[in-house]
């Protein structure tokens, strides 16, 4: 078994421009993933997919980080996705007759993820016959109780019908936070993540769950940093 980390950070953002490079408590937002991936798998295993000479000037001076290739710019664009990265990235590495099994994608706008959160989501994904373990924390919202959809006649209705008046008593649902992701190479190189069918969950406490997309998750982010919450 053999793993690659991915970390994808693209030059162009649209929500909140310069995001990956921009510092978040005085640390650009990209270190936080970098130094995670350092702490859990070895330095030539760890790869920064970017078109960002910001980002690269990070990785190799801040963190003595190699990066492997300036990612093209049609891979680097709204529409391109992760598996196209990731694919990208693969090929590169199979030109020079490296392969591997397994992947770990973290994405750089998940800064707030622990070393024991990588142990504790790799062990499970070791120990489960699944193609992907990824990162969620539990929601506040249900289907079964407060997420409706609309109706074609204009009415709003629960995305799951019941009869619950609770939602304590529901049944569990799950928010992906987007900061792990195992993977299996043989079915990256089949289908979209999306479209996996043995997928495990790795629950984590909301507290570590921000997702920054947006001005408004930047701000909250800053706010969770000064608020001691992260043990």
């Amino acid at each position: 078994m053999s793993l690659l980390c991915i970390i994808p950070a693209r030059r162009d953002s649209k929500g909140l421009p310069g995001k990956n490079w921009k510092p978040l408590n005085n640390k650009p937002l990209i270190s936080y993933s970098i130094e995670i991936a350092q702490a859990f798998a070895p330095i030539n295993q760890i790869c920064i997919s970017t078109n960002s000479q910001d980002v690269i000037k990070i990785a190799e001076t801040n963190h003595q980080l190699d990066v492997p290739f300036v990612r093209p710019e049609e891979l680097s664009q709204d529409t391109t996705s992760s598996r196209d990265v990731i694919l990208h990235a693969l090929d590169h590495y199979k030109q020079k007759g490296i392969e591997f099994t397994d992947i770990l994608l973290l994405q750089p706008t998940s800064p707030f993820r622990k070393s024991e959160h990588l142990k504790e989501a790799w062990e499970l994904y070791q120990n489960t016959d699944c193609e992907m373990v990824t990162s969620v924390y539990l929601s506040p919202f249900n289907p079964y109780y407060n997420i409706f959809l609309e109706s074609n006649q204009g009415y709003i209705q629960r995305s799951i019908p019941s009869t619950f008046t609770r939602r304590q008593d529901c049944p569990p649902a799950y928010i992906l936070n987007g900061s792990i992701y195992f993977f299996k190479v043989e079915s990256i190189m089949k289908y979209d993540m999306s479209e996996f069918n043995k997928i495990c969950k790795y629950q984590m406490d909301e507290t570590y769950s921000i997702d920054i997309d947006t001005e408004w998750d930047w701000a909250m982010a800053e706010k969770h940093v000064q608020s001691g919450l992260m043990k």
